[in-house]
């Protein structure tokens, strides 16, 4: 991204400096509030899905694309070994000052040199690989973040209902999503998210050498797996 808008927003949001709203554009319609609060939800303001996600989480962990830090302070608070790994510069220090102790500014496809026993992307973090090449860079990539017998856990979702024949496909992948951040006078640069339905995961991953296990989903199409190596 050209800039970090959503640090930006972070930033303002917890020193409560004037902040604005957070909008998401996107191909598919109408551009969208993103509330700056989800990303400070506390234990009981969690989804079924996340809480289950964070208790599955064993061992060392790496919390990827972590944000305000919510999930890492949870698991840190349950006083598990985890570490928060995001991009944004802005976000990473809005953690530090929530007082998560392990931080790491980092972009997931060039972190390296440490394993973990959990690898976790919530809120459909899994989003950040962009496309489904990017899907299968990071599962390669995964492998070396892992000790023996870690796993992957993350959420995604079934987005096919956003196509109702008159919107365009912007790429061969109906869950590659173009969208772009804008807050206050800044903005992103359009970049790709993607949402990824449960059979292509399973072939995908199946394909790079994961077993996939569905773990739960929602009544809002949302599921959450855990990866493990075959």
């Amino acid at each position: 991204m050209s800039e970090d808008v959503l640090g930006e927003a972070i930033s303002d949001y917890y020193h409560n400096n004037a902040p604005q709203k957070l909008w998401i554009h996107s191909h598919y319609g109408p551009k969208e509030e993103m509330p700056v609060h989800i990303y400070f939800r506390d234990e009981k303001d969690m989804t079924p899905l996340e809480l289950v996600a964070l208790k599955k989480c064993k061992g060392a962990i790496l919390d990827i694309g972590a944000g305000a830090g919510s999930h890492a302070l949870y698991l840190q608070q349950k006083e598990k070994e985890v570490a928060a790994l995001e991009i944004s510069p802005k976000a990473c220090e809005v953690m530090r000052l929530r007082g998560i102790t392990n931080v790491i500014e980092a972009n997931i496809f060039q972190f390296q040199g440490q394993r973990f026993d959990t690898l976790i992307l919530l809120m459909n973090g899994i989003g950040l690989t962009a496309t489904i090449a990017g899907l299968q860079q990071f599962l390669r990539h995964a492998k070396a973040l892992l000790n023996k017998g870690g796993q992957l856990l993350f959420d995604s979702s079934d987005v096919s209902y956003l196509y109702d024949g008159t919107v365009p496909l912007t790429s061969d992948y109906f869950g590659e999503i173009l969208c772009q951040y804008r807050y206050k006078r800044l903005k992103t640069d359009w970049f790709t998210w993607l949402y990824i339905e449960q059979a292509t995961l399973m072939h995908i991953a199946a394909k790079e050498g994961w077993k996939t296990d569905v773990i739960m989903e929602d009544e809002h199409a949302q599921y959450l797996v855990r990866l493990t190596l075959v």
